[in-house]
């Protein structure tokens, strides 16, 4: 009887780590997580970790053929202080860097190692560019994350592992905690667009995000950026108006403007009021195919 491939996953209590490691289980894969919450780890197969302290369980690596890296402060849970923006930066680079360490100290023979990474790594703009993997990264705050971020995780690739960086846009789905805050305004009859309406929103649902993820395991000849995001273009406004359609509701109040975004999000209200295209050039070219193309086939 083979044996059953063991994938570490960081970040267990996150959304998108909850849907991955159902799917992988379905797939056969053994799973184990790590968390932070020391209460969680009594949990088999879930393993207590704290990279700011440099503390985990050495028993997380055992066996383990992969590690998917999801584990990073949330974005959008909280203004942009100067002490969040290093929490976001840390979270993400220092804990990269703290798995690298660990691998390398027990020997831990990967067969690959999976991050997270995000559509920021293009900026917060909007502009006529459409960003395919090539594109440069950019010099502002999300740009820099996931720069460095990105940086972190290319460690593996010179030891020799295979590695794969997932740079993922808003993720959506029936259950996604991003669609419940744009359904809210439209169920009560006020939707509207946010600002000019005309940035673009680059997203992907959950359930071809983590085929994505599960052929970054299966498919050796993924390595490097992907750009987890679905094949269309869609601006805020034109987002907002198809849910408003579906959803049977109007589309006819006045667009939030971007002056009191600003006021209640401070810096953050640009991931709301800015974006650009984004082109998964090379899941197209490996013809990954796409349960969920469009917007309007998430509600139906």
């Amino acid at each position: 009887m083979a044996k059953k491939r063991t994938v570490l996953i960081t970040g267990a209590s996150g959304y998108i780590s909850g849907h991955l490691q159902q799917k992988l289980k379905t797939q056969g894969y053994r799973v184990r997580t790590l968390t932070t919450n020391i209460l969680n780890s009594n949990v088999e197969d879930c393993f207590y970790w704290n990279p700011e302290n440099q503390d985990i369980n050495r028993k997380a690596f055992d066996s383990v053929d992969y590690i998917i890296h999801l584990a990073g402060a949330n974005i959008g849970a909280a203004r942009w202080t100067k002490r969040r923006k290093q929490e976001i930066l840390d979270s993400r680079v220092n804990a990269t860097r703290f798995l690298f360490d660990k691998v390398l100290l027990y020997k831990v023979p990967l067969k690959a190692f999976i991050s997270a990474s995000a559509t920021g790594y293009y900026g917060t703009v909007t502009s006529d560019t459409i960003f395919d993997e090539e594109a440069p990264a950019a010099h502002d705050f999300l740009g820099n994350v996931c720069f460095q971020w990105e940086n972190a995780a290319t460690r593996f690739q010179e030891l020799g592992i295979r590695t794969v960086k997932i740079r993922t846009g808003m993720v959506l789905s029936n259950d996604a905690p991003a669609l419940k805050k744009m359904l809210l305004p439209i169920k009560m009859g006020i939707g509207s667009s946010l600002g000019s309406g005309k940035q673009y929103i680059p997203w992907i649902h959950i359930d071809d995000l983590c085929e994505i993820y599960l052929k970054a395991i299966e498919d050796n000849t993924f390595t490097g950026p992907f750009n987890a995001v679905a094949p269309q273009h869609i601006t805020n406004k034109e987002m907002m108006k198809t849910l408003s359609k579906i959803l049977k509701k109007p589309f006819w109040f006045p667009a939030v403007p971007a002056f009191v975004l600003r006021i209640l999000f401070g810096e953050m209200a640009d991931i709301l009021l800015k974006g650009s295209r984004v082109q998964p050039k090379k899941l197209l070219e490996k013809g990954f195919e796409y349960h969920f193309p469009e917007v309007g086939q998430i509600l139906l």
